[in-house]
């Protein structure tokens, strides 16, 4: 069942921050990897892993029309 309200947002909120992290102290991993460790350390659910896989696997960020 997925996970509404404040606390499954708190969870995924708290995985991005982990793996911002993690992408900041082991930049010789591939960003993929990264994602992996963080989406079972936190227990996510096939949505959010979904929704992490899709913004954040790319090793180059993404540029929404800012110069």
């Amino acid at each position: 069942m997925p996970e509404h309200g404040p606390l499954g947002k708190d969870k995924l909120k708290k995985a991005v921050h982990y793996f911002a992290e993690l992408v900041a102290s082991h930049p010789e991993k591939s960003r993929l990897e990264l994602l992996q460790k963080v989406e079972l350390q936190f227990d996510l659910s096939p949505a959010d892993c979904e929704f992490l896989n899709n913004h954040l696997a790319n090793e180059e960020p993404k540029n929404h029309g800012m110069a």
